[in-house]
């Protein structure tokens, strides 16, 4: 049986004028995602674990329409100021790897998210019935420009 084409990795950036140090605090305090995202709600720290750090196990919640899913995460790159990256899962199964990365600039930082869809072949089929969204791709593109751009505006006015 043939195998479905992975898709490539979706990036967006998005320039922020406060330093990277700052915005990357903000990505890395999972418990406040749900602020700036239209899809995920909120998170917790799972397994001990009390904020970012490598290893570092989180749940997290997400919703779109009715449909309501609760994912699994460890943090697999904590490099404060400069990236935040973690490997999502569902009952097990894997299902992305979120890349957070952050480039000093003039003016704050460039931030750079990257969905990397990780999914299988059953866990691709069901993401669609799941979580309501049959173009996981292009979907996340806009979320992670909105995320962005809420991000922007956070860390933006506490900056001042």
């Amino acid at each position: 049986m043939p195998t479905a084409a992975v898709p490539e990795p979706v990036s967006v950036s998005q320039e922020v004028a406060a330093p990277a140090e700052h915005v990357w605090a903000l990505v890395a305090d999972l418990t406040r995602m749900g602020e700036w995202s239209p899809e995920n709600t909120g998170g917790r720290w799972a397994r001990g674990a009390t904020g970012p750090a490598l290893g570092a196990r989180f749940h997290g919640w997400n919703a779109n329409g009715w449909r309501r899913w609760r994912t699994d995460a460890v943090v697999t790159r904590c490099e404060p100021g400069a990236c935040f990256e973690f490997a999502v899962s569902v009952i097990g199964l894997p299902i992305a790897r979120w890349t957070y990365d952050f480039e000093p600039t003039d003016s704050g930082c460039r931030v750079t998210e990257t969905f990397t869809d990780t999914r299988g072949r059953i866990a691709r089929s069901l993401g669609g019935p799941v979580s309501g969204v049959t173009d996981r791709p292009n979907h996340n593109r806009d979320g992670m420009a909105r995320t962005l751009a809420n991000l922007a505006a956070a860390a933006e006015s506490a900056a001042v």
